[in-house]
């Protein structure tokens, strides 16, 4: 939805908050129902209301758990019948600077202001630890905006005694405890609040009339930001950015100007705002952003402005160009088949209003930012949140490389009239084993990110991984694989719970796969490692479930074509098949070195 998109009008959408949720679930669009606790050092009644509007706009239906005003240590630590039955899927801690009760006094010595520094960390760390305890979900905390005045004036920053220099080694505290917790996501209100002006931020009239540490009108900054967080870890991430080139990587058209006279480099101010957002894009494939060309250009034109030596992106910086003079909504859907990827990944980077119209109406669930000028290329798409980070796995550091390797796979498949014999050329090698707490975030991350591949479509957080990893009652596997081109990673993940009469029986839960290995025999290297694994815990049988929706329909028919029987459906299509283990199984596939 448009008004929920950044640049939003945020005084707009506090006005039309309900209209807005009425349209919002009037839409014919699936739901990942979350329930969300959140537990206020300050009042979060129009928080909350904002934060659903975000999150609906991005395909998640929260429930939610709201504390009393200022019970958020109380709910934490102590027994909460309420809370205990909600079982929150999700926990936010809402907190501010005014929360803080004992800042240091000027009279105060080191060791006295490093005790009170020590206690204020403590309380929240002893929150979060019940909370992990208790709930065993991720937890949202906000970091501390800083003060709204400065009693020291500019030494506030530097001296022991300043309230900002003690929010800020508080903020510090927390900052080290996130690196060294998963589950634990900070929520960065100090630069929310610099962003949006730290003096209308803390306004002290909301605070005093109303309780709220933000100024009301900052709310949907703050719940549009937490949104970002959630929808990151509930996998609803974009994955592609899909650019233009023409006036959107470098001022100027290169067909009728040509190389040398496009405005690139650092010989005018223009020439430098069109650099500094190509490095900013370079940036994203650290992240494993995928970037794609879709110019309506002779592909050319559109190399030679790429050879420019001053250019910071390069063509092998892309894995996919599309430099034609085909729609551009058909391009990006030519990309997104040829990455084996969803539309709806994809952030479609255009100058042109007329293009990005055309994209928005034919390509659904594609992102497709309002860019203005050039110079706010940058923040746009910086404060949109379409890859918010929550999880950074070594998968995401080397996924363009992935997809380059995955290129020339392809190319050399043409070279083969056989498609066993091009299988057999790979040299492929796959790795099948229980979870480990190496590839925890990874299993995660993907059981968020994968749609189409995917028979359940459950999505489990790292905490939900860890606890099925620990737990007997479950067989879990993960498939690893590479080949001559190179490593693909962790790309399939199995979870079966064990039931039944002596437990002979194995249900289920997820089966998904990476699309980038389709058709390689992973998915039956991933079955005969299952039976092998079932039948040594004494499985007779091994229970699946499809359970269809919009994106997985290429799964239909899996269960039948690994030799399942199917035992029942429903009038919406989910299906229930059985597998019985015979003591005569067969491996299901030989070409991939399966190591053990």
């Amino acid at each position: 939805m448009k008004e929920l998109e950044y640049p939003f009008d945020a005084e707009e959408i506090i006005a039309g908050k309900k209209q807005l949720k009425k349209e919002l679930l009037k839409q014919d669009r699936p739901f990942v129902e979350k329930k969300i606790a959140i537990l206020g050092g300050v009042t979060t009644k129009n928080i909350r209301i904002i934060l659903e509007l975000f999150l609906l706009n991005y395909g998640i239906k929260p429930f939610f758990y709201e504390s009393e005003y200022d019970q958020y240590y109380e709910e934490a630590v102590f027994s909460s019948p309420q809370l205990e039955n909600f079982g929150p899927d999700m926990i936010y801690v809402c907190t501010s600077v005014r929360n803080i009760m004992d800042f240091p006094n000027l009279s105060d010595s080191l060791e006295m202001v490093n005790e009170k520094l020590s206690a204020q960390y403590h309380k929240f760390q002893e929150i979060w630890s019940c909370l992990t305890e208790r709930f065993h979900c991720p937890v949202i905390q906000n970091n501390f905006e800083y003060p709204y005045f400065r009693l020291l004036g500019n030494k506030d920053a530097s001296d022991m005694h300043g309230r900002v220099n003690f929010v800020t080694r508080l903020n510090l505290c927390f900052y080290e405890y996130a690196q060294n917790h998963d589950n634990f996501y900070i929520c960065d209100i100090n630069y929310l609040s610099a962003s949006y002006g730290l003096d209308k931020w803390s306004d002290p009239y909301y605070w005093h009339m109303y309780k709220y540490a933000a100024a009301v009108p900052a709310i949907p900054y703050l719940a549009f930001n937490v949104a970002n967080i959630m929808k990151s870890i509930y996998g609803k991430n974009k994955k592609v950015l899909n650019l233009d080139l023409d006036n959107t990587l470098w001022g100027g058209i290169v067909g009728e100007d040509g190389a040398d006279n496009i405005e690139i480099g650092q010989e005018t101010p223009l020439a430098q705002t069109y650099s500094e957002f190509q490095e900013y894009l370079k940036l994203h494939k650290q992240l494993g952003i995928l970037l794609t060309i879709n110019s309506k250009n002779d592909e050319e034109n559109a190399i030679s402005g790429l050879k420019r030596p001053d250019s910071i992106l390069r063509t092998e910086d892309f894995v996919s160009m599309k430099a034609n003079w085909n729609p551009k909504d058909r391009n990006l859907v030519e990309t997104a088949e040829e990455l084996n990827l969803l539309p709806e990944s994809f952030v479609f980077v255009d100058d042109n209003p007329s293009e990005r119209a055309i994209v928005s109406a034919q390509v659904p669930g594609a992102a497709v930012p309002d860019m203005g000028r050039v110079e706010r290329y940058v923040q746009i798409l910086d404060k949109s949140g379409f890859f918010e980070v929550t999880s950074l796995s070594e998968d995401d550091l080397k996924r363009t490389k992935m997809y380059q390797e995955n290129r020339k796979r392809s190319q050399m498949q043409a070279a083969f009239a056989c498609y066993e014999d091009y299988l057999g050329s790979l040299e492929m090698k796959g790795e099948i084993r229980p979870f480990i707490p190496a590839y925890l975030s990874r299993i995660a991350q993907l059981t968020n990110k994968s749609n189409q591949f995917n028979l359940t479509t459950r999505r489990y957080s790292q905490s939900d991984i860890e606890a099925v990893a620990a737990d007997p009652s479950y067989i879990t596997l993960y498939g690893k694989l590479e080949d001559k081109f190179g490593d693909n990673g962790v790309v399939s993940v199995l979870i079966g719970r064990l039931d039944g009469k002596d437990r002979e029986e194995l249900h289920l839960e997820l089966w998904l796969m990476s699309c980038r290995v389709l058709k390689r025999n992973m998915e039956y290297a991933m079955m005969d490692e299952l039976v092998e694994r079932a039948a040594a815990s004494g499985v007779k049988r091994i229970v699946g479930y499809y359970y269809p929706t919009s994106k997985n329909k290429m799964v239909k028919d899996f269960y039948k074509m690994q030799g399942f029987t199917k035992i029942s459906e429903d009038e919406t299509g989910n299906t229930i098949w059985m597998f019985e283990i015979a003591a005569s199984y067969e491996r299901k596939q030989n070409v991939i070195e399966i190591i053990k």
